[in-house]
């Protein structure tokens, strides 16, 4: 379990394809401490097992089906992604539950700043609609965020400066795939009612 809270922004230092699976190598620095050998981390929100590591980097490989369902499939050597350690058990909460488990892909349709802070805006699937209201969590990259507004296919969250600065949203632009993951509750929830009208 995750917070969303990012502790690092990391790098792609290779990527490398292997049969079913792609091995990537992430830069990292005081995060890898104390990670052993089967650890997750998030990256990208994404929950993700530490097969190697050595200082300043570990590896892990992704499978068809987080290169189906992310946009891990799209980093290249040099892309920056957040990392997160799962939440110790006597940990507190600092964002929101996070499983790491992505339920798809966005897009940035734009990115500006306003004032102080930027506005985010980011296309999701038809098949979101249901879990995205405004007030309500969402992870987009394995950032906790909050909707700020939501309408047809487009979702807004505003960014403070502490996250911009904290976060590979540095580097993001209109175009960009983003991970989107949403409220567990929600989807526990959808479960549950439909179960009941079968």
């Amino acid at each position: 379990m995750f917070t969303g809270i990012i502790e690092e922004v990391g790098e792609i230092a290779a990527a490398e394809d292997g049969g079913e699976f792609r091995t990537v190598r992430v830069r990292a620095g005081a995060l890898l401490e104390g990670i052993t050998a089967g650890a997750s981390i998030a990256v990208n929100g994404v929950c993700l097992t530490v097969r190697t590591f050595q200082p300043g980097s570990f590896t892990a490989e992704l499978s068809r089906e987080t290169l189906d369902r992310t946009n891990l499939k799209d980093l290249r050597p040099g892309a920056a992604v957040n990392l997160e350690r799962p939440m110790p058990a006597d940990g507190r909460f600092g964002g929101h539950m996070v499983q790491g488990h992505v339920d798809g892909v966005g897009r940035i349709r734009d990115f500006n700043r306003v004032g102080d802070n930027w506005s985010l805006q980011v296309e999701y699937p038809e098949n979101a609609a249901a879990y995205i209201v405004e007030k309500g969590s969402i992870t987009i990259d394995g950032i906790s965020l909050t909707v700020a507004s939501v309408n047809s296919h487009l979702l807004e969250v505003a960014i403070i400066p502490h996250t911009f600065e904290n976060t590979n949203l540095k580097q993001a632009k209109a175009g960009d795939p983003v991970n989107l993951e949403f409220d567990i509750i929600a989807k526990y929830v959808e479960h549950m009612l439909n179960r009941d009208k079968v």
